[in-house]
């Protein structure tokens, strides 16, 4: 809650607002979506008789004190419960909590489940722990790449030594051609997410 009558259009115009806690919260317009920390405003301007309502797609926690490491941040929200399963079954998570910093490209539960059936359950196998190492590290860059570095960038070199493509095209980035990112800069105190819509495989 913030004090005062904020309607869509005023909101598009800051950068943050002070709530009832006297916590300030992220205000960010980005591809065309207003985001609220990290929640998407989906729907704007309920008005009532003693102000507004914004929807938004996902509950906002008061900030820590401490800033939550990539990992923490990933297993504290439930979109990426499949992509921390498979960092936990590569034996990642000591890297990915490490001082880093690392800028990872985090796809979503709904993009694991898009891959053919059957696939997570075999790359989660012990005896495939090589190939969704592999994997995983095609989706981290070393360093912390912000979004607005990102759009100036044609291409980047993973922690797996292989390349990703980077394109804008209509306001929007894409990952080798096809993967698009789909929220941007939720910052982790060793780097940085990106979430994308589509798990990212290695060129053989």
């Amino acid at each position: 809650m913030v004090e005062g009558k904020v309607l869509a259009a005023d909101m598009t115009g800051l950068e943050s607002a002070t709530t009832l806690l006297g916590k300030d919260i992220a205000i960010k317009v980005d591809m065309g979506s207003v985001y609220i920390n990290d929640a998407k405003v989906i729907i704007t301007d309920i008005e009532t008789s003693n102000g507004v309502i914004h929807v938004i797609d996902a509950v906002i926690l008061p900030s820590d004190e401490e800033a939550k490491t990539i990992v923490e941040i990933a297993a504290a929200d439930e979109r990426f419960s499949t992509l921390v399963a498979a960092v936990t079954a590569a034996e990642l998570v000591e890297t990915l909590s490490g001082e880093g910093p690392f800028t990872v490209f985090a796809p979503t539960n709904d993009a694991f489940a898009a891959l053919p059936a059957g696939t997570v359950e075999n790359l989660l196998l012990p005896e495939n722990k090589q190939a969704l190492t592999d994997i995983l590290l095609y989706h981290v860059v070393s360093g912390k790449v912000m979004a607005a570095d990102v759009v100036g960038l044609t291409s980047a070199t993973t922690v797996l030594g292989k390349d990703l493509t980077i394109t804008v095209r209509d306001g929007k980035v894409f990952l080798n051609d096809t993967v698009e990112v789909i929220i941007t800069d939720i910052e982790a105190s060793n780097g940085v997410i990106h979430v994308i819509d589509a798990v990212l495989l290695p060129p053989q």
